[in-house]
């Protein structure tokens, strides 16, 4: 007999992500009692479903229950569990930074925008939850190293940690820029993340380097006469390929 709750989990495990418009996310995303089995099935071995209304990818995590027994199993308390130094964290954090947090921004005032103009109308239908990725900025990588190098190990470190986090699924990079991948915007759980980050040291920082250098968005193909060319791109000891 067809497991498709095993089938699903399985693909999540294997494949690590999956578009939220997938037969079997789509299901467990409107499908309440396949969720409730789904959900009930992972907490049994310490996971949960990692979905976000605005994300475009649905993931697994390790359950808020048994955070204490995975990362503070050991003599000291790991922040991971996919092997990042602590300056691979801090490079994730700050790209999640610049690029989640103004992308759901974008994504939160468009929905209202089309919420009030749809108002005027009689028979107006509801719009989806903008998810392309015409609303996540793009970052170029002399930027972040210009702006947050000397606080994540300088350029050999940050261009490695880049590597290390295109390879994993968080990031894209192409020609000196780095762009959302399928997992940053479920690299962290927005609604605990957003306003330390925002409240806190890190939220100065970013202010000061986005009054320095704002990033691009992907709709913005004007010519730029700063975009950077091929030497401009971070030296990296891994292949820079795309996820």
């Amino acid at each position: 007999m067809h497991d498709d709750t095993a089938t699903l989990v399985t693909r999540l495990l294997s494949q690590r992500w999956l578009p939220r418009d997938d037969v079997q996310a789509r299901k467990a995303l409107l499908d309440e009692g396949y969720r409730e089995e789904l959900d009930r099935r992972l907490e049994a071995v310490g996971l949960e479903l990692r979905e976000h209304p605005y994300a475009a990818y649905i993931g697994l995590a390790v359950a808020r229950k048994s955070e204490r027994v995975v990362f503070g199993g050991s003599d000291s308390w790991i922040s991971n569990t996919l092997q990042l130094d602590r300056d691979g964290v801090a490079l994730l954090v700050v790209i999640w930074a610049l690029i989640v947090l103004p992308k759901r921004q974008r994504q939160v005032e468009r929905q209202e925008a089309e919420a009030a103009a749809s108002q005027s109308q009689m028979f107006a239908e509801e719009k989806p939850i903008p998810r392309d990725p015409a609303v996540s900025p793009v970052i170029a990588e002399r930027t972040l190293l210009a702006d947050f190098g000397d606080k994540l190990g300088g350029k050999t470190r940050v261009g490695f940690n880049l590597g290390t986090l295109n390879r994993l699924g968080f990031i894209i990079r192409r020609k000196g820029e780095v762009a959302e991948g399928p997992l940053l915007d479920l690299a962290f759980d927005y609604e605990r993340t957003a306003r330390r980050i925002l409240d806190g040291a890190l939220g100065d920082l970013l202010s000061d380097a986005a009054a320095r250098a704002p990033v691009r968005s992907h709709h913005d193909d004007t010519d730029d006469p700063d975009e950077p060319g091929d030497d401009d791109v971070i030296d990296d000891t891994e292949e820079n390929t795309d996820v």
